[in-house]
């Protein structure tokens, strides 16, 4: 029997295994920095004003923006300034 469960939800996602595995640790590296941006936010206001929100703005588009444009049949969604 194949032991599919390490390839099911990145074949999903248009991904193989090791695809799957580098994206997920750059989504963990860029919410990590974000998290210590935020975190040295919260002490000195004046530092890091926009890093959180750009951070999620682009790891947004990069999970979904971008993907659903590489599955074909999938719909597009609304345009950025429409969010």
């Amino acid at each position: 029997m194949r032991n599919w469960s390490f390839t099911s939800h990145p074949a999903s996602v248009g991904e193989t295994y090791l695809e799957h595995l580098a994206s997920a640790w750059s989504f963990a590296w860029r919410m990590l920095t974000a998290a210590m941006a935020c975190f040295l936010h919260g002490i000195f206001p004046f530092l890091f004003v926009s890093t959180g929100s750009s951070a999620i703005r682009e790891l947004h588009d990069r999970m979904v923006v971008n993907r659903a444009k590489r599955k074909p049949g999938v719909a597009q969604p609304a345009e950025a300034g429409q969010r």
